[in-house]
């Protein structure tokens, strides 16, 4: 009898367990690489957001941990905006807009991030390249998801250039959780 309730516990047990993990899988976002983007502005163009790191800077884990696990950043992502995750101190070569950037030593790091933020660097810095593939806009710092959201509408939404950034933020009620 013994034997009987506790295979019946162990049965219980792993109906529970199954059934949590058959919740819905997390979206993830679909990271490009800058030549990826490039191709695909060509067919549909969109805002570009990129997350410019670094292996050593403990802010840019913290994002990654809290900003981009968000599903609702993740699925607006997603939808209206290409996104690439770039190592500003990469030796690797990019070509963006016909241009070729490789490691700067002058600057320990790689000229594509000394373009994306108009030689002013700091990690993490998320730069904003609109949508008509005009100059990278980047934002220096931690950001929040409600940062984010703020920062990804105004460009997902296609206000940038038509209403400015200050009047938007006093306006803007914050949606996602």
């Amino acid at each position: 009898m013994q034997k009987f309730a506790f295979l019946s516990l162990i049965l219980v047990l792993m109906l529970v367990t199954s059934s949590f993990r058959q919740q819905q899988p997390k979206e993830k976002l679909n990271w490009l690489t800058l030549a990826e983007v490039e191709a695909k502005m060509k067919e549909q163009p969109r805002p570009v957001l990129i997350d410019l790191y670094t292996d050593w800077c403990g802010w840019c884990k913290v994002m990654d941990k809290k900003t981009y696990t968000n599903q609702q950043l993740i699925q607006y992502l997603n939808q209206k905006f290409y996104v690439v995750k770039l190592n500003a101190e990469s030796r690797s070569e990019f070509t963006w807009k016909g241009k070729s950037y490789a490691y700067n030593p002058q600057y320990r790091a790689n000229d594509i991030a000394v373009y994306l933020t108009a030689g002013q660097l700091a990690y993490p810095t998320t730069v904003i390249i609109p949508s008509d593939n005009s100059e990278p806009q980047p934002i220096a710092g931690m950001l929040e998801v409600k940062d984010m959201e703020l920062i990804t509408t105004y460009f997902g939404e296609n206000k940038y250039g038509k209403v400015p950034f200050d009047s938007y933020a006093k306006r803007y009620k914050h949606q996602w959780k």
